[in-house]
């Protein structure tokens, strides 16, 4: 009971005294994330994890719908062995995406929470892949904001992406992003 209390006046005292974020419709964000990425290939007993980094554009379509785009290429696995007969030739070393998507948000504060769908094209490279391997694909994004000022903002976000066509290959892909952006249009 005490935990709830408390919880509950923590919150009503951030939303009395909290600044408003200004988030409105037309506005554009740009922003640089680095990624760390974590890949299930079917056959390997361990996740591939590697670190990328994703470049991002959001325009504001209304106070609560926003259009994502996103592209981000990641390194998965530097060293794999590309020259034994054993190993299988599904395990790639980089993967890279583009996607462009819906987001929903909430800025009611200067911390501003986000869900968005994101499909997109995938490409999966290097490592014991004959070739560039192209998957049609998406994301669901979960994020979190935090407004700085009316032109910048800092955050966090996680992406569990859906490689279509190749679902039971790679069961798991998912990014987590640091994420700076400045933003532009009241």
């Amino acid at each position: 009971m005490r935990i709830a209390l408390a919880a509950a006046s923590t919150f009503a005292a951030l939303s009395l005294f909290a600044a408003r974020a200004h988030a409105v419709e037309r506005q554009h964000h740009i922003g640089l994330a680095p990624s760390l990425s974590l890949l299930k290939v079917d056959d390997k007993s361990t996740m591939s994890v590697g670190m990328g980094g994703a470049l991002h554009y959001t325009y504001g379509l209304s106070d609560q719908f926003n259009l994502m785009a996103e592209f981000n290429s990641s390194i998965v696995a530097l060293d794999q062995q590309q020259d034994t007969a054993e190993t299988p030739k599904t395990r790639p070393a980089t993967v890279d995406h583009l996607s462009l998507g819906l987001g929903y948000v909430i800025d009611v504060l200067r911390w501003v929470p986000y869900v968005g769908v994101l499909p997109g094209v995938y490409r999966l490279a290097g490592g014991t892949l004959d070739g560039s391997l192209f998957l049609p694909g998406a994301a669901l994004a979960v994020g979190l904001d935090y407004q700085l000022s009316r032109h910048w903002a800092i955050g966090a976000a996680a992406h569990q992406h859906f490689l279509f066509t190749k679902m039971s290959t790679y069961p798991s892909y998912t990014t987590g992003l640091l994420r700076l952006e400045y933003m532009w249009g009241f």
